[in-house]
C-alpha cells in the first residue's frame, strides 16, 4: 500500500504566496524533465518555446462562483451571523443548493437568515435563506427566497479564498482568482494552473500551431481536504462534476494520430481526460461526475505533459503529480523550488513537467 507520509515535505509560510504576480506571466516556470529529473527554471512566457505546431494545450474553463456570503438569523442587526459557501444547487433546483455553512450548531432546521451587503449592512430587498437541513457530509441544504443566484452573488458574494491564504478576498481577487478564459460557472476554487495565462500567450501558442480546446470540470471544496487516511488506498475521495465536449476529445485523438502532445493545464483537466479515456489513450466525450484519485504507479494515458501549481504536502493533488514522474523526482523539485525561493500554492509559481 501507498503510505501518505511518503508525499510529505516541510514548507515554512514564507513560500505561500498570499497575493498573486504583479501581472499574470509574471510567474516562473520550472520545467522538470520527467524522465531525468534535470530542472530549468524559466518566465512563464517561455511556455510558448516548450510546445511544437500540432501540440494541443486542454485546459479547464469553469469559473468561480461568488459563493462566500453573510447573514444575520431572522433578519436583525444582532442576530446570529452565519457564513455559508455555496457548492451546488440542490436536486436540480435552482433555489435550493447545498453548502458549508458555520457555525454549524447553530444551523437548525427552517431558521431563516436575512443576507448582508458586503459592507456588513442587512439588505433592503427581503432577500434571505432558509436552512432546509443537514446531509450526511456535514453540508446543508438551504433554499433561497429567490432563483437569481447570479444577482445573490453580485450583491452578496466573495470570492472563496483557499483558507491557507489566511485574508480576506479583495477586489483584485475577483478577476485575479479567475483564469482569463473562465466561462461555466460552478467551481469553489479556481484551477490554478490556469492562472498564469493571458490572451497574449494563448494567442503566440495559437500562431504557432498549438491547438487550445476547453473542457470543463467544477472544482469543489475537497480539493483542499487533507488526506486523513494512513494510506492513499484507503482515502476516500470527492466528487465533481465535469463535461468533455465531443470537439475536445476528437482534437485530442486526432493530435495523438498526427504524433503531436497533449498538454494538461491543471490536475482538474487531467482528472477529466483520465475518466474519458480508454487504457490505450483513446478520448470519449463524456459528461457526468468523477471521483477519480489517480496515485502511483498509474501512469497518465491521456496526456503527455502537465502544468500544474506547486501543492500542499501529502494532498492528492502532489500524488497525481507524481504519476507523472517518480515520486522522488517531484519532492527534490519542490526542495529545489524552495532553494530558489519559488512561490507555492494558488497564487504562486508552476512547473512544467514535460
Amino acid at each position: 500500500m501507498l503510505a501518505t507520509k511518503l508525499f510529505d515535505y516541510d514548507l515554512p509560510e514564507k513560500f505561500i504566496a498570499r497575493y498573486p504576480a504583479v501581472t499574470r506571466d509574471a510567474s516562473r516556470m520550472m520545467v522538470l524533465d520527467r524522465r531525468t529529473g534535470a530542472i530549468e527554471i524559466h518566465p512563464f512566457a517561455d511556455i510558448v518555446d516548450f510546445l511544437a505546431p500540432g501540440d494541443a494545450l486542454i485546459c479547464n474553463n469553469t469559473k468561480v462562483l461568488r459563493g462566500r456570503m453573510f447573514a444575520r438569523k431572522e433578519g436583525r442587526p444582532d442576530g446570529a451571523r452565519f457564513e455559508i459557501l455555496l457548492l451546488e444547487p440542490d436536486a436540480g433546483q435552482p433555489d435550493q443548493w447545498n453548502c458549508m455553512l458555520k457555525p454549524g450548531k447553530r444551523a437548525k432546521t427552517g431558521t431563516n437568515a436575512m443576507l448582508q451587503f458586503p459592507d456588513g449592512t442587512l439588505n433592503d430587498r427581503n432577500e434571505y435563506f432558509t436552512i432546509l437541513g443537514k446531509n450526511a457530509d456535514n453540508t446543508f441544504r438551504i433554499r433561497f427566497s429567490t432563483t437569481d443566484i447570479s444577482g445573490l452573488e453580485e450583491r452578496y458574494g466573495h470570492i472563496p479564498l483557499p483558507p491557507y491564504l489566511h485574508r480576506e478576498a479583495e477586489e483584485a481577487d475577483s478577476e485575479r482568482y479567475q483564469t482569463v478564459y473562465a466561462a461555466v460557472k460552478g467551481a469553489v476554487a479556481a484551477p490554478t494552473a490556469g492562472l498564469h495565462f493571458t490572451p497574449e500567450i494563448l494567442d503566440a501558442l495559437r500562431q504557432k500551431g498549438v491547438k487550445v480546446a476547453e473542457l470543463t470540470l467544477h472544482v469543489g471544496a475537497g480539493t483542499f481536504k487533507p488526506v486523513s487516511s494512513d494510506y492513499a488506498e484507503t482515502h476516500q475521495m470527492h466528487y465533481e462534476d465535469f463535461f468533455l465536449p465531443e470537439d475536445t476529445a476528437k482534437l485530442i485523438n486526432e493530435t495523438r494520430k498526427n504524433g503531436g502532445r497533449i498538454l494538461a493545464v491543471g490536475t482538474t483537466t487531467v482528472r477529466v481526460l483520465e475518466s474519458c479515456c480508454d487504457d490505450d489513450g483513446t478520448m470519449h466525450a463524456r459528461n457526468g461526475r468523477t471521483n477519480i484519485f489517480l496515485y502511483p504507479p498509474r501512469q497518465p494515458k491521456g496526456e503527455d505533459m502537465l502544468l500544474t501549481n506547486f501543492h500542499l504536502p501529502c494532498s492528492t493533488l502532489l500524488m497525481l503529480v507524481s504519476c507523472f514522474a517518480d515520486r522522488e523526482k517531484v519532492l527534490a523539485a519542490y526542495e529545489r523550488a524552495k532553494e530558489e525561493n519559488m512561490r507555492f500554492y494558488s497564487y504562486g509559481d508552476c512547473m512544467l513537467l514535460k
